[in-house]
């Protein structure tokens, strides 16, 4: 293999930028990670767990078949653990704030870039047996999962339905006689299909089946199913079990499916904090409890967070390599610019960067949120709240990666980039974990509920306060253009739009159509306020986090930073959205015109600070995992080094040249 040709020195270009920064990176980096204490931590167990790292194997994961990648991805995540578990050891012996805390935390990311097998049993099946086990059950099994001394997952999607849980067709038949549970899939399309790990790495999973005693349907309930032998991993009698196959993204994470045939299980592998089968057939249900909503709310700031944190990865490779890439003289007589300074590349990079960072604070603040008001009524209210963030994160993520790799011109094509990678894994968000359309729908019968309620004058959620404000005062009052202003003009809008969805439900109902076919002939417009509803959270989230008491915890130089990503999101945002500002807020043209001069303003402001706001952000390089976003800024040797290093160039001649090629041409003289 032919040496490197990477430079040890930094590319002149990008260091000139970190010269001339306003602020220092290294307090953006401290306040990005909640503190300096967090950073340094951060740091510290990141680079234990990189160090010895085979950066190269990383690096030719994408040269390798499904097979391979699932099989490094495997051993990749058993290295990780193993050396999680030797930090808690030697820190804090008994704790868990090393293992098994950060299993699924950011400090793991691009350690196995093909995505952990074992994820999602940290990220979800070891919370929800915690929330769905009694204490009994859980000191029986769930402390097995959680210890790693078994592998599992969590497997409620089928082939046949995913979001819409009463349609599951998984049945769990009780038998008294034996004093077990019948798991059957009647069919294909009851197949459970998705599960992260369930493929070949998983020997246990807690599964969604519907509940039927003496024939009768109880609805969906949660069952502890073994499904491999603990010693061999051989799957057990009636279990038929495997990968689902190559996916966009996440090649390493083992998706799997799973059919049962006559699985029979003991009536205590039904979990039962929250419903109980008693050994003579009777049943007890338990009201929802608040746990549920907890681990629905907090899965979906994780997911909000995380898509945050891919578009600041997506927006960190994209500027750099917008800093060294030089193209294009804007005089012609002129040396050849760094792309940055063109304004339409600007336009390019900096939104996204401002759009991370409002999710990233907008998550934060929603998790706290929760927390302030944990075992109250209000947590379901918020639940619906955590929907929107989720939705429109994950979906303003996804078309943000895409609009950086578009930035990079033909290299951001190359998948040395990595921002093909970034994309499927943030696209995927769209669709898991409650698919984004079926959320909005959910968001907007919520905000029905809320607008009737507040007509009639009963207490609102903090979340929706604005909406009865709205009914007492239906005109905006004036333009100003201040953050305060334009953060209350998205909240009118997103109010006003909730109007409109109602005053159509209703004209429905009046009609003479039923609720559920009312709702959906009005699913167009509930999805639109459903998303203004979130986009207004995230609009006061950002104004609240830069101009609120925190604002004086930060170096005046850092405060100005945070403000001209504030001025240009919301700038942004509103100019998006224009149409619904216009449909009700008396605008003119003039305050049209002063939005697009303060949208280039904010942008020539960001322009000398742009590359330290992404160190700022403070991905190391193994995290990047890209040839045109490393720290040194030398793109062109990098790019060269990968294609000098893929498998294909280590001959000279193919062997479909002969075989094939040559064969045939010589056939044609």
């Amino acid at each position: 293999m032919a040496p490197s040709v990477i430079p040890t020195s930094v590319n002149p270009d990008i260091q000139k930028e970190r010269d001339a920064a306003s602020f220092s990176s290294e307090e953006f980096a401290a306040w990005w990670s909640g503190g300096e204490e967090k950073l340094k931590f951060n740091r510290d167990v990141r680079e234990y767990l990189q160090k010895d790292m085979d950066v190269e194997e990383v690096q030719q994961l994408h040269n390798k078949s499904h097979e391979e990648i699932y099989e490094a991805s495997s051993k990749w995540a058993i290295l990780a653990a193993k050396k999680l578990q030797r930090l808690q050891k030697e820190r804090n012996p008994g704790g868990n704030d090393y293992w098994p805390t950060l299993y699924d935390n950011q400090v793991m990311w691009g350690l196995i870039p093909g995505g952990n097998p074992f994820g999602v049993m940290y990220v979800m099946l070891v919370k929800a047996l915690q929330a769905q086990c009694t204490p009994e059950q859980y000191e029986e099994f769930g402390k097995r999962i959680e210890n790693f001394e078994v592998c599992g997952t969590y497997a409620q999607t089928e082939l046949g339905h995913g979001t819409y849980l009463r349609g599951l067709e998984t049945r769990a038949d009780f038998d008294q006689n034996t004093d077990e549970f019948v798991l059957n899939t009647p069919k294909i399309s009851s197949y459970k299909w998705w599960p992260g790990g369930l493929g070949h790495s998983s020997n246990h999973c807690m599964l969604m089946a519907q509940l039927y005693i003496d024939n009768k349907p109880k609805g969906p309930h949660m069952f502890y199913v073994q499904v491999r032998d603990e010693e061999s991993h051989e799957p057990l009698p009636g279990i038929h079990i495997g990968d689902i196959g190559k996916k966009m993204g996440f090649i390493g994470v083992n998706n799997g499916f799973l059919g049962l045939k006559n699985v029979r299980i003991p009536r205590t592998r039904m979990l039962m904090r929250h419903a109980q089968v008693n050994a003579d057939g009777s049943y007890v249900s338990s009201p929802a409890n608040v746990l549920t909503y907890f681990a629905m709310v907090r899965t979906r700031c994780v997911i909000a967070w995380n898509n945050a944190v891919m578009l600041a990865i997506g927006a960190t490779i994209a500027t750099r390599y917008s800093a060294v890439r030089r193209q294009s003289p804007i005089n012609p007589k002129e040396p050849e610019p760094q792309i940055m300074d063109h304004v339409t590349q600007q336009m390019k990079l900096f939104p996204e960067i401002a759009t991370s960072v409002a999710y990233r604070l907008a998550s934060a603040h929603l998790w706290n949120l929760y927390r302030h008001y944990l075992g109250r009524h209000i947590q379901r209210k918020l639940h619906s709240l955590s929907c929107a963030l989720k939705v429109n994160c994950s979906s303003d993520s996804t078309i943000g990666v895409e609009r950086l790799r578009l930035a990079c011109g033909g290299h951001g094509y190359l998948s040395s980039s990595n921002m093909c990678h970034v994309y499927v894994n943030a696209t995927a968000a769209c669709t898991y974990e409650g698919e984004n359309t079926v959320l909005l729908l959910q968001i907007g019968r919520f905000l029905m509920k809320s607008w009737r309620a507040a007509l009639s004058g009963a207490p609102l959620a903090p979340t929706v306060m604005y909406l009865a404000e709205v009914q007492k005062k239906p005109e905006f009052g004036s333009w100003t253009g201040t953050w305060e202003n334009m953060v209350h003009a998205m909240q009118f809008a997103a109010a006003k739009k909730t109007a409109l969805a109602f005053k159509s439900l209703s004209n429905r109902l009046s009609r003479g159509e039923t609720e559920e076919t009312a709702a959906n002939h009005t699913g167009i417009e509930l999805a639109q306020a459903a998303e203004l509803h979130g986009r207004a959270f995230v609009f006061s989230s950002f104004a609240d986090e830069v101009t609120g008491p925190k604002a004086k915890t930060r170096s005046a130089a850092l405060n100005r930073v945070l403000e001209n990503l504030l001025e240009l999101y919301v700038v942004k945002e509103s100019l998006n959205h224009m149409a619904n500002f216009l449909r009700f807020i008396n605008l003119t043209d003039t305050d049209l015109t002063r939005l697009q001069d303060r949208l280039e303003t904010v942008l020539t402001k960001l322009r000398p600070d742009a590359v330290a706001i992404v160190d700022g952000f403070d991905f190391s390089d193994v995290q990047l995992n890209s040839t045109l976003g490393s720290f040194d800024g030398n793109a062109y040797e990098r790019i060269f080094d990968a294609a000098m290093k893929n498998p294909m160039n280590q001959k000279s001649v193919p062997k479909s040249f002969h075989e094939h090629l040559k064969p045939f041409m010589k056939s044609n003289i």
